[in-house]
């Protein structure tokens, strides 16, 4: 993958998308920013190529045109001197040389523009790191609060649920039986002997009352 197309993806990439389909989004943040910094170094190294190109054709041209300017100075001390055709071949010289110059201006232009392109991308990158790094923890805490969400309502509408609901139904009717069972366990059995004794002291208790009664009535 090219440098281009590789910031390309780095620019264009929608980070939203990507956490959403990551198993662990820190780990993928730690990955984008490091794809960023080995590119962000790959520019800079580049540019830095660029810019010492454009040095180099550039001492070139300075070079052509103080040996044009050379060439000319000469052509005028033939001509001062009366040697015409020494002055000819010092001009065809000087337009050789002249000529040359163009094909460098153009390739250093070419240069310039690459270097340009190259400082635009950095400082593109550069911003897009900064915004990462700034970002960076919001980013997992937002994850892992969108995620416990939607795993708390993913629980919330499995119990809202129809089979969910008869579950419990269920449960609920099994509930009721045991409780019932539990109840059946004691029903018909005879009192013990201190139960029935107890229950003979109440009755005489109750029947002195109401004897009590009757005369009080009767009186």
């Amino acid at each position: 993958m090219g440098i281009f197309t590789r910031l390309r993806d780095i620019i264009n990439s929608n980070l939203n998308a990507m956490l959403d389909k990551a198993e662990d989004p820190e780990k993928l943040l730690r990955l984008m920013l490091r794809e960023m910094e080995d590119t962000l170094i790959e520019l800079k190294a580049q540019c830095a190529s660029a810019m010492a190109q454009s040095k180099t054709i550039q001492r070139a041209i300075d070079e052509l045109r103080d040996r044009a300017n050379d060439w000319a100075a000469k052509a005028r001390l033939a001509v001062e001197k009366g040697r015409e055709v020494l002055a000819r071949e010092a001009l065809l010289e000087k337009r050789r040389l002249t000529e040359r110059i163009d094909p460098q201006e153009a390739q250093k232009a070419e240069c310039e523009a690459l270097i340009d392109k190259y400082q635009e991308d950095i400082a593109q990158l550069e911003g897009k790191i900064q915004s990462l790094r700034e970002r960076q923890k919001v980013l997992v805490q937002r994850y892992a609060h969108a995620q416990s969400k939607k795993r708390a309502e993913e629980t919330i509408r499995s119990a809202n649920g129809t089979e969910t609901m008869s579950k419990i139904d269920l449960f609920e009717r099994r509930l009721d039986r045991m409780e019932a069972e539990a109840e059946m366990v004691n029903y018909g059995v005879q009192p013990s002997v201190e139960q029935q004794f107890k229950e003979l002291e109440s009755d005489e208790d109750l029947e002195r009352e109401l004897e009590e009664l009757r005369k009080q009535v009767k009186g």
